[in-house]
């Protein structure tokens, strides 16, 4: 019994039911200096993502990483990308329930919200 609660424990530590080889993989991929809820959450993304993780240096796992990145730096930094890369990743990241990721008003959404009060935006 006691083998089954630890089989069971360890099923439930391993993300989206991924091997432990395939969370090795994916963790070698975490960059020095990102935070540990940015990392769970691009972890999860890359996870989601491959099916057999691609070799070392390979075009797919340059490709998977940096779209990895493009969506966290989205997400957490407020960054934005071309339309077509934008699309993509936030295509790849569909069904990720992000926690604590910060609130931003746009620029876009500050014209409207000053149009809408009829401030004019001379000094004059």
């Amino acid at each position: 019994m006691a083998a089954g609660k630890a089989a069971a424990g360890k099923a439930a530590a391993e993300p989206l039911g991924r091997t432990a080889e395939e969370v090795v993989w994916a963790e070698a991929l975490r960059g020095a200096c990102e935070p540990e809820h940015h990392w769970r959450h691009r972890r999860e993304f890359l996870l989601r993502n491959v099916g057999e993780p691609p070799a070392a240096g390979s075009a797919q796992l340059q490709r998977l990483v940096s779209l990895s990145m493009v969506w966290a730096n989205h997400v957490f930094l407020g960054c934005r990308y071309p339309p077509q890369v934008m699309e993509k990743a936030l295509e790849m990241a569909e069904g990720i329930q992000v926690t604590g990721a910060p609130v931003r008003t746009t620029r876009d959404e500050l014209v409207a919200k000053v149009k809408k009060r009829g401030i004019s935006s001379s000094n004059g």
